[in-house]
Formats: C-alpha cells, sequence, structure tokens
C-alpha cells in the first residue's frame, strides 16, 4: 500500500519529548498537568499540529507544568512555538501573553506577543539542570496559544515553513516511520458527529466490525457540549419510518441553542458507543494521511495520530466512512470533491451569559472588535446563538483558525460593551459563562457521489428510486446580516437565515442514497454534512438529526455490501432489496454476526411517538387554542429585515420574529370582520430585556387609527404571552389592521401572533 497525502503536517500532536546531544523539543500538548489549558486540535491540517490555549473568558488559568529531563545540564537557547492572535488584524494589546517558566524562574520574553501567524519565539536562553520544571503561565485568560517548545545549545530555530517544520518534528520526536497497526474492520468510522455515531452503531449491529475514530475527546460534534449546537430535522417518518430510532438514543435534550452542558449529554454518547461490544472507540485520533490498497481506487487504511500520546496508528478496513464534516478522508484518497471557497456558510462561536448574585468586573478588552451594543443583537435570554457566525467569503479550512478569532473578538467586544461600555449600568452583575472555542462549521467540501441533489430536485420532488432519508428542515441559507455588517463589511459576524420553503417538512424529501457514498472510491461512504448534494440542498440536510440518519442508513448499507463482497453503488444497483429490509427494521434490532438472525433486546418497549416537529422548535400554541380571531406572524404582511426565533417561552405556532430599531420593517396584521361589535386586542409577546420598552403598535378599526406603546421587557399581563391593548369597535368592511414598526423603538420588536376578542 502506497501512503497519500503524507506530508506529516499533523504530526505536532501531543505528549511527546524529543532529544539529542544537544537539544529538546517539547510538545505543548504532552504536558503533564494541562491545568486550566485546552487543547484544541481543529486546525492541524492548517498549522500543523494541536496546541495548548488558556481560554479563560477573562480569568487567568490555572499553569500547565510538566518536568523534562535535558540531554546534559548548561545554557540552551529557547523557542516557542506561537503568536500574537489578534496582530493579523494590527489589533492593539496582544491578549494572549503567557509566561513560560523554568524551575521557578521565568523566561524575559512575555510570549504571545509577536507575529500574525505561528512562528517560533526567541525565548533567549537559561541555564539548567539535567532534569526542569516547564510551566506556562497564562497572564490574561484571553487565548493565549502554545504549540511547542525546543531548547538548544547550538541556538539555532526549528523550520518555519510547515512542511520542512512536519519533517523536522518527526525525526526530534523520534517518531518510528510504520505506524503501529490498530487492527482490521469491517467498518472504519471516521469522525464522531451525529453522522458517524449513526453509522456506527447501524454497522455494529448488523453484526459488523466497527472502529469509530474522532479528533475530540467528546462525540456529538456540532451536537457535543464543545459546540452546543441543538440537534434539528424531523425523524422516523417518510419512506422508512424507523430511520431516526438510533439518533433518538443519542440526541441532546437541548431546550435552546446553545444549552447547558448537561443538555447535550457526552457522557450519555460515549456510554452508548461504548455498549456496542462490536465498535472500538478511539477519541482524541485525528486522522491525517491514508493508504491506498491495489488498485488505487480502494482505501486501504487511514493513518491516525492520538493527538495526546503522538502515537501514530493505521486502521485498516473493507469500508470506510467519511464523517469528518470537511471530507478530509476523501480528499487524501482523492476522491472527486467540492470546495466552496467563497459565499458559503460560516463558522458560528456561540456564548452564554448569566446574571451573578453579585456585581461582577470584566477587563477592558482595546484588541476586541469595538462594539456599541447596537452593533449586535444582545444575547436573547442569556444566549448568543447560531447567528454569532462568519467567514463566508474564508477558507473555510485554512482559514478557519482566523475565522474562530474573529468570533471570539466579536463575542468578547459584545460583552465588553455590556459591561464596560454604554450597557455598563443595566449589567452589573453579569458574567460570561461559557464561549465556544471550538466552531460550528456548516460548510466545507462536499464528496461527489453517483447522485449530486440539487435545491432543483427538492423543490420538483424528484423521484429517486433510492430515495431513504427524509430530509424535513427548509432549505436554510446564511447571509451577513445588513443592519450589523455596516461597521464590519470585509468580515460580518452576524448572520441571518434565509428559508426556501421547498421542502415538505410534514413528510419530508426522500435523500438518494446515491448521495451517501464516493463516486470514484469504490469503499468510500460519506456521512453528516459533507455528502453529495449542492450548496443549496445542503441548505436541508446539513442538520443533524438528518445527517444522523444518513449515518444510519450507511452503516447498513455497509453490512449489504460486506455481505454481498460488493461495492456500495452495486448495494444499489444489484443488492437494493436487501438494504430496503434492513431500512424497515426498528433501531434496535441487531445481530450478532452478518449471518446471525435479527432480533430485537429482550424486554423490547418501541419508542413513543416522536415529539419533534418536522425538525423546528416544538409547536407553541394553536392559534385556535388563543379563541376569537387569530392572525401569527406567519401570515402578517412584512417589510424589512425580521429574524425568526422560538428561544422565549409562550407564543403561537412555530415561533416569534424580531427586529431591530435600524431595520426600518414593519408587520401588518389585516382581519376580515363578519360581526360588528367591540373586540379586545391582544398581542403575544416574550418579554426579554433586549426587546423595546416602547414598541410602537397602531390599531386601525372603525373608530380611526391610535397608536400605544407597548413594553416589551416586562412578563405579559394575561396568560399564554398575551398583552391586551385595549377595546377597539370593529365593523365589516372597514379597516382592521394592527400593526407593528420598529421607528422609534428602544429595542428589538417582537412580533407573533394577534387576536381579536369579541366583547359582550
Amino acid at each position: 500500500m502506497k501512503l497519500l497525502s503524507f506530508t506529516l503536517a499533523t504530526l505536532a500532536a501531543a505528549a511527546s519529548l524529543a532529544s539529542a546531544a544537544d537539544s529538546i523539543f517539547v510538545e505543548a500538548e504532552g504536558f503533564a498537568e494541562p491545568g486550566g489549558w485546552v487543547l484544541d486540535t481543529q486546525f492541524i491540517d492548517a498549522m500543523g499540529s494541536p496546541y495548548l490555549m488558556a481560554h479563560g473568558l477573562g480569568a487567568v488559568v490555572k499553569d500547565a507544568t510538566t518536568t523534562v529531563k535535558f540531554p546534559s545540564a548548561g545554557k540552551y537557547r529557547v523557542w516557542v512555538r506561537t503568536f500574537d492572535w489578534v496582530a493579523r488584524w494590527q489589533a492593539m494589546g496582544a491578549p494572549g501573553k503567557f509566561q513560560v517558566i523554568v524551575d521557578g524562574k521565568p523566561l524575559a520574553e512575555t510570549f504571545g506577543t509577536k507575529g500574525a501567524d505561528w512562528q517560533w519565539h526567541d525565548g533567549g536562553t537559561v541555564d539548567v539542570k539535567t532534569e526542569a520544571q516547564l510551566v506556562l503561565h497564562d497572564l490574561t485568560g484571553f487565548n493565549g496559544r502554545c504549540d511547542a517548545l525546543y531548547f538548544s545549545k547550538d541556538e539555532a530555530a526549528p523550520p518555519a515553513d510547515k512542511d520542512a517544520l512536519a519533517k523536522w518534528r518527526m525525526a526530534a520526536l523520534g517518531l518510528p516511520e510504520k505506524p503501529e497497526d490498530a487492527g482490521t474492520f469491517d467498518l472504519v468510522v471516521c469522525g464522531g458527529g451525529y453522522g458517524g455515531m449513526g453509522a456506527a452503531l447501524a454497522g455494529a449491529r448488523m453484526g459488523l466490525k466497527v472502529a469509530l475514530i474522532q479528533n475530540r475527546p467528546v462525540l456529538g460534534g456540532n451536537g457535543s457540549s464543545e459546540v452546543r449546537v441543538w440537534a434539528m430535522g424531523g425523524i422516523r417518518r417518510g419512506l422508512y419510518p424507523n430511520l431516526g430510532e438510533i439518533v433518538e438514543e443519542f440526541q441532546d435534550t437541548a431546550k435552546l441553542s446553545p444549552g447547558t452542558y448537561e443538555e447535550f449529554g457526552d457522557a450519555k454518547k460515549e456510554a452508548l458507543v461504548r455498549a456496542e461490544k462490536s465498535i472500538t472507540l478511539f477519541l482524541n485520533n485525528h486522522i491525517y494521511a491514508v493508504a491506498m490498497a491495489e488498485p488505487k481506487k480502494k482505501i486501504g487504511a487511514v493513518i491516525a495520530l492520538d493527538t495526546r500520546t503522538n502515537q501514530r496508528r493505521a486502521f485498516h478496513g473493507k469500508f470506510f466512512v467519511d464523517g469528518t464534516g470537511h471530507a478530509t478522508v476523501a480528499a487524501l484518497a482523492a476522491a472527486e470533491v467540492t470546495l466552496r471557497d467563497k459565499e458559503h456558510l460560516g463558522m458560528s462561536n456561540m456564548w452564554r451569559w448569566a446574571n451573578a448574585e453579585t456585581p461582577q468586573t470584566f477587563p477592558a478588552t482595546p484588541w476586541a472588535l469595538p462594539l456599541e451594543l447596537e452593533d449586535f443583537p444582545y444575547p436573547q435570554r442569556f444566549h448568543a446563538q447560531w447567528f454569532w457566525e462568519s467567514g463566508f467569503d474564508k477558507h473555510p479550512i485554512l482559514e478557519l483558525e482566523s475565522t474562530r478569532d474573529w468570533n471570539l473578538r466579536a463575542a468578547f467586544g459584545a460583552f465588553n460593551a455590556m459591561k464596560n461600555g454604554e450597557g455598563k449600568a443595566e449589567h452589573p452583575n453579569a458574567k460570561l459563562e461559557w464561549l465556544a472555542y471550538v466552531g460550528g462549521t456548516r460548510e466545507s467540501r462536499q464528496v461527489i457521489g453517483d447522485v449530486l441533489l440539487t435545491r432543483e430536485d427538492i423543490a420538483g420532488k424528484r423521484a429517486f428510486p433510492d430515495g431513504t432519508v427524509p430530509t424535513t428542515w427548509d432549505i436554510d441559507l446564511h447571509y451577513p446580516r445588513e443592519q450589523y455588517a455596516q461597521k464590519f463589511p470585509q468580515d460580518p459576524f452576524i448572520s441571518k437565515a434565509v428559508f426556501d420553503k421547498a421542502v415538505d417538512r410534514q413528510h419530508g424529501y426522500p435523500v438518494p442514497y446515491r448521495c451517501f457514498y464516493s463516486k470514484n472510491i469504490e469503499n468510500l461512504f460519506t456521512a453528516g454534512r459533507c455528502v453529495s448534494v449542492t450548496h443549496e440542498a445542503l441548505g436541508t440536510v446539513r442538520v443533524m438529526k438528518t445527517g444522523g440518519m444518513i449515518g444510519e442508513v450507511v452503516g447498513k448499507a455497509a453490512a449489504v455490501a460486506i455481505k454481498n463482497q460488493c461495492t456500495p453503488r452495486e448495494v444499489y444497483e444489484r443488492y437494493w432489496p436487501q438494504l430496503v429490509e434492513l431500512l424497515q427494521l426498528r433501531g434496535a434490532a441487531r445481530r450478532e454476526t452478518l449471518d446471525a438472525p435479527i432480533t430485537l433486546p429482550a424486554g423490547y418497549q418501541p419508542p413513543a411517538p416522536p415529539k419533534d416537529n418536522h425538525g423546528e422548535a416544538p409547536e407553541g400554541f394553536a392559534p385556535a387554542a388563543l379563541g376569537g380571531l387569530v392572525v401569527d406572524d406567519e401570515q402578517a404582511k412584512l417589510t424589512g429585515s425580521w429574524t425568526k426565533g422560538h428561544g422565549l417561552p409562550d407564543y403561537v405556532a412555530k415561533g416569534y420574529q424580531y427586529a431591530g430599531p435600524k431595520a426600518a420593517a414593519t408587520a401588518r396584521y389585516e382581519f376580515t370582520i363578519k360581526d360588528a361589535g367591540r373586540y379586545e386586542v391582544r398581542v403575544t409577546t416574550g418579554s426579554h430585556e433586549n426587546r423595546a420598552g416602547n414598541a410602537p403598535v397602531t390599531i386601525e378599526s372603525a373608530d380611526g387609527a391610535k397608536t400605544v406603546t407597548l413594553n416589551q421587557r416586562v412578563p405579559a399581563d394575561l396568560p399564554k404571552g398575551l398583552h391586551s391593548l385595549g377595546t377597539f369597535r370593529f365593523e365589516p368592511g372597514k379597516p382592521a389592521v394592527v400593526s407593528f414598526t420598529t421607528q422609534g423603538a428602544n429595542g428589538n420588536v417582537h412580533i407573533d401572533a394577534v387576536q381579536l376578542l369579541p366583547q359582550p
């Protein structure tokens, strides 16, 4: 087998030391005690290594420490691979400052203060004995980062070029040329998000020996506690109504995104996977190379790097699943892929804040984006949601670290405006509770299969003979939101969702199986967001429950392929009835081997009907439940830019909408009156401190027009989130209109349903 794409750029991984006669190389991620520093593995393919980062939300993190042995005592030149992470924007302040302490004595240099990209920072010289304690000491709590340290008596710096550094690093670490053999598997699943988990569980339950490889310490991908995107997408419906039962076993319980750590159930996901005796789970393993089998249309093995121990492993398999999101395995294997490097969906870094019982301080952030309160939407109910998103025109892999860092500057700048700027008086007790340093990426590479699904296929309800997974999410494409893009047009950080309603949300559009494998690599399946779809079609299939069901299909298809010794393509062409039979099974169905009978676990009880609402947020109150005449926001005539939401309680139907005071937005609710009389006018509105305290509402009735103001910052005075605006006389043939406007409002204007309730 020939190793492909073996640049070794990822051999910067963790926990190793290496020494030569006059030098010693120390990986920061291999420190014995990381303290409060976090391990960041997102950008290995771009910058060459995992690294430690001091993600303290403005509070200095606990020291990272380790003890190393030197080849000999004496004077060594010290080099530290790091950079000033805001220098690429020429921002002042160098927020990522940290010290390196050797045997209790700080080096003269302060690190994280130089360079706009990763480089070796000369730390001067140090006299050491044959053993020394090394400490990374954070100075700010604002994301200082360290890749590695190099001590050398000859004072020569390591190479700066990434490829040259990779080769040098391999030698410095004394790595063996050949990776350890991790074994041979029926199915090697690469990536532990919803798609990878669905594939691994489904394959194992159909009798396959499975390896599940994930480059983070937790499973779930965007649906883990690290990123906290709640799982959307309708399950258990359409042609195969049992699809989604496996996903339902591990999906999150979040009521809002981002939710709490507990709601994303990292431990539950891991326990579910480990309970399957046919799955071997490899966390913290990053795939960086593939070995092709002969003929070279097949993958023989994937090569992964343990991001903590530096151990390299080769995973041999009959079939492989690329569930990496970035289609990493497909690209390494020279599968046909597409990459949209402009005008693509961006990456989100969400955050949460809370009110403490006592006043809280927050350091000034002169290096963050210089934001005022009008430059961003207040986080709803202490949540900064999915729309904190940027990088639409940045390379979705090579520039991903700068996109994440831009998002950090936006979040810290916003909270600074709340704590130290014009919001200071309103937020004395506000505390930044959580900010994702792992970004939620939506779009990068797509693996081309035998079918490339398009928006036209979905809108035209094109019936493919191999339709499987029901996609129920609207075609949801994100763009920079205009009113927040004016100050930073080069990279807006607040997005809006534009929904194309072509998808049947009730039953779903059945996505073809032929989208779930590579057209030119004969043993490569795909699952999750990197399947064979266009940019527009990705807008519906990319949500996580849908990706998880794709994994379920792929895991079962792999069982058919192995049983019949055929390719994924031949599963469709020759053995489709066998796959259909497996797709009709309950998610809990299993067999010990490919030839064993399929059974259900002892005491099995079918799951209750699904609680999701066709992949959307839970239904609010039905309009009919309010009584009287009701017009919901979806029937209102809207102008300007409104944003959909469902995070605040007591809404009608599928959610509500809101717009800021600069949006120049209006909403006009028109009623048809059959019976003349007096009607009480009520509106549903969720209360929040970022809503308008003086939302202008105009009522046009038989008596003329009257404008009132509504305080949407206080709880509703009636059940079901209803506010009363007074009683008015309405007659047939005369105006019966309730209108909202953002003009003159001092916060976000919230619209939902309007009710006219007849009075005796």
